[in-house]
Formats: C-alpha cells, structure tokens, sequence
C-alpha cells in the first residue's frame, strides 16, 4: 500500500470498489475510532479520580482538549512528535512505579501466587474446555482485527519508504510487547496483595467489582505518592498519545476518502487542511461528550472493534489479494458480515441474540453469551460472499445473462466508468509512476493460479499498452 503512493486506508477500496463503497466502509472504520477514543477519555477520567480523587469530568475534559488542541494545531507532526514525549513517559512511569509495588509488605511472591492459591487463585489462571472457542474467537479478533486501523495505516503510509513502513511495523510489535510487560506485573501484584494490610479496606478489588481499576488502584495503595504521580503521568500520556492518533485517524478519513474523492475531486490543500481541523475539533468534542454522557462506551467499542474485524479485514484481504472482487461482493460481504455479528447479541449493550448457535448460556443479568467462535464466522462468512457474489455478478453481466443496464454500481459492464474516480486523483506522489494507475484490461480469467494477487490494487502494469499510452496522456 505504501508503494503504491495511497494516503489513507481507504484509498483501495475507493479505487476498486467505488466511492460509494468506500463510504459505507467508513462508517465502521469512523465508529472504531470514535468509541475507542471515548472508551480510553473515560478510562483516564476514572484513573485520575481513584489516584488524586478529582473530579472524573474535569479530568476528561482537559485531557480531550489538551489533545484535540495539539492535533489541531500540528496534525500529524505533532501526533508523531508528542508520541515520542508520550512512549518515554509511559514507558519510564509504568517500569519505575513495579520495583515500588512488589517491595510493599503486603505483596506476597508473585512467582508463586502465579500458581499457587494464596489471597486468591493463581492469577495465571486456567482455560476450561468449553471455553477454547471462546478465547479463539477473541485471539483472531484482536490479531486480525487490529490491522486495519487508519490509527495504524497513517503511520505506514506516511513512512519515507515501503522498506521503513515495513521496519516500522516490526519494531512496532516488539515495543508493544516490552510496554505490557509492566502493566501484566502490575496486574500480577494486584491479585497477589493482602488488601486487608493496605489503605485500600478489608475486600479485595475483585470483590469490590474493581478488577478493571486494578492499575491505579495499585498506583495509589502500593507505591509512595510521588511514584503513584508517575505513574499517573504515564497513564495520561498512553490515552492522549492513543486519542490523538484516532481523532486524526477519522478526520483524515472523512477529509480525504468522503469530502475529496467524494465531493471535492479539485479541492486545493489548503481547503483540506481546514475540512481536516473542523473535523478534528468535531470528533475530539464528539468522544469527550460520548466519554461524559454513555455509559456503555466500552459496549460501544467492543460492538464496533468487531465491525472493524468482520466487515473491513476480509475487504482489506479481497481488495489487496484476491483478483476480480468487485463492488456487488463488497455489498454482500458488507450485508451478510454486519446481519450475522448483531445477530449475534452483545453482552455489554444488554443486545439479545437472535440466532443461537451451539454453548449459548444465560448470565446472572439474565443475556445471553455465545461460546461459539461467532465472530470469526461473520468474518469468513463476509470474505466468502465476496469472492463468490463478485464472480458470480461478473459470470451474470459477461455472459449476456443480465443486460448491461442492471450492472447500476458500474463494476463490470462499465467498470472504469465516471463512478470510480480518475485513479490520477489517488496518487499525487512524483516518486509513483503513472503507468502504474492504468486501466486493467476489461476481462479478467477466473482460475484457480489467477485468484490470488489482485493486480489491479497490487502490481505495475508497466508492459500493457494501456499503461504507456494513459502515462502520455497524463503528462
């Protein structure tokens, strides 16, 4: 994607698929960013008010607006500047405050309350049988589900090379693994302290139903106040450096993908840098209200995480691999993805199932859960409808069966018409040449060899005549 000069996640999909496709995929990706900058807003506001006791409101908005402001200003320089002030603090706050923690007297080994029952049980814990599929389903949604963010693709696509973006990512994944390594000691000590013997009451947090505030609970009873500040700060500066990332991520998005490509094809630079900052102030005061006024953001963001996974990931895949998807397989992967994940209910949103499928049980508040791997169901349900809706609406309209009249998402019959944006619109970048946005030839075969590898999105067509004759056209 990087070589290919695209700017945001959704330039492929708007360049296969259509504009009106790529608005629909934007919806997902818009909820994703929303809710999960509201979701961390108003887990920063509950770290604040358990660690200094202040008020959780205040705490949320001045937070938002430090970040929106920042983002307003700078853009993505400043995301990424502040980001390298921000992975310091959380790094240096989270590692300094577990020394402090495990020397308290009232922690016990954690090595050995690991597998030992002591205050409560093993904090390794065990997988039961029944819940295999379960712990699958959500292992496949956060692996899979976790590429296709522009939060992400912002990063990787503004890389100076397709070489450093893939560098990049890399080292990426091996700074997220040395940054939760604190946060899993912390929780570690948690379950392993004699609350009774802390400021914090005779039960324990799990009791208390606090197991989610176990961090600054461990900050503000097991550290001395000015560690418990550090960590603090590091906590502050993971949510800012995270909602900074998204509220750019959607205006980006909306600025590019939806007012440009949509609306304004000739809209100047300066025009987009406005539509971005207007946006950027908009969704910033849209997750600070969502983070003061809903209660079930977490629902939220978890019902929209997987949107993310079920209807965006297989399109990423169909989009970028597999060769001769068109907008009638979108639309079905899209409906059929969507249909089966909210059907599915959702515990968080008080959302009953409608289909029940196989280790369905009722919890204490009376919803039911599914055990079954529904997610990564809708998922390959939605990656299988389009493959084969996409075949089988090329089969239709080439072989004559439907007429030409009926193809009204202009995907086959007049695939490179006015729907799909003139591709010189996608890549502006001098170091891309323009042969590489050539028209592909108008029939494609449909092998088994020929699926896999979507040259259309994917590969150079520096030998086709077509592609020589658009780069003089062009110049």
């Amino acid at each position: 994607m990087r070589s290919k000069g695209y700017v945001t996640m959704l330039d492929p999909f708007q360049q296969i698929y259509g504009k009106r496709m790529g608005g629909l995929l934007f919806i997902p990706a818009l909820m994703g960013e929303m809710f999960w900058a509201a979701a961390i807003f108003s887990a920063l506001g509950a770290t604040i008010s358990v660690i200094i006791s202040a008020d959780v409101r205040v705490s949320v908005i001045v937070s938002a607006l430090i970040a929106t402001l920042y983002t307003l200003v700078g853009g993505l320089y400043s995301v990424a500047y502040t980001d390298v002030v921000q992975l310091f603090c959380i790094f240096v706050g989270l590692w300094v405050s577990v020394p402090f923690a495990l020397s308290h007297s009232a922690v016990a080994d954690i090595g050995f309350t690991a597998v030992h029952t002591k205050y409560q049980k093993p904090w390794l814990g065990t997988i039961e049988p029944f819940e295999v599929y379960t712990w699958l389903d959500s292992f496949l949604l956060l692996m899979l589900g976790g590429i296709p963010w522009q939060a992400y693709f912002q990063r990787v696509l503004s890389s100076s090379s397709a070489t450093y973006a893939q560098v990049l990512s890399f080292l990426a994944a091996f700074g997220c693994m040395v940054m939760a390594l604190p946060a899993i000691l912390i929780g570690a000590i948690g379950a392993s302290t004699d609350w009774s013997q802390t400021g914090y009451g005779p039960l324990d947090p799990k009791d208390n139903q606090q197991s989610d505030m176990i961090l600054p609970i461990v900050l503000k009873y097991l550290c001395p106040v000015y560690i418990s500040y550090f960590g603090l700060g590091a906590v502050s500066a993971a949510v800012m450096s995270s909602a900074d990332s998204s509220i750019l991520s959607a205006s980006s998005m909306f600025a590019r993908n939806i007012y440009q490509l949509s609306f304004r094809q000739n809209a100047s630079d300066k025009e987009l840098v406005w539509v971005m900052r207007i946006t950027v102030f908009v969704f910033g005061a849209s997750a600070m209200t969502m983070a003061l006024l809903t209660k079930t953001v977490y629902g939220l963001w978890y019902l929209s995480s997987d949107l993310v996974y079920i209807i965006i990931f297989p399109q990423l895949l169909c989009v970028l691999f597999i060769k001769g998807t068109n907008t009638y397989g979108a639309v079905a992967g899209y409906i059929s993805g969507l249909f089966l994940r909210v059907t599915g209910g959702e515990p968080y949103l008080n959302l009953q199932p409608l289909i029940f499928y196989p280790g369905y049980y009722i919890d204490k508040s009376g919803i039911y859960n599914q055990r079954f791997p529904f997610k990564t169901l809708a998922m390959v349900t939605s990656f299988l409808s389009n493959i084969c809706a996409s075949y089988l609406a090329k089969y239709l309209f080439e072989s004559g069966t439907l007429p030409p009249k009926l193809d009204v998402f202009d995907a086959v019959v007049a695939r490179h018409s006015e729907e799909n944006m003139d591709r010189t619109i996608l890549v502006r970048n001098e170091n891309i040449k323009l042969d590489e946005l050539a028209p592909v030839k108008p029939r494609q075969s449909i092998t088994v060899s020929s699926t896999f590898t979507n040259q259309e999105a994917l590969l150079n067509m520096d030998s086709s005549p077509e592609g020589s004759g658009t780069e003089d056209n062009l110049q």
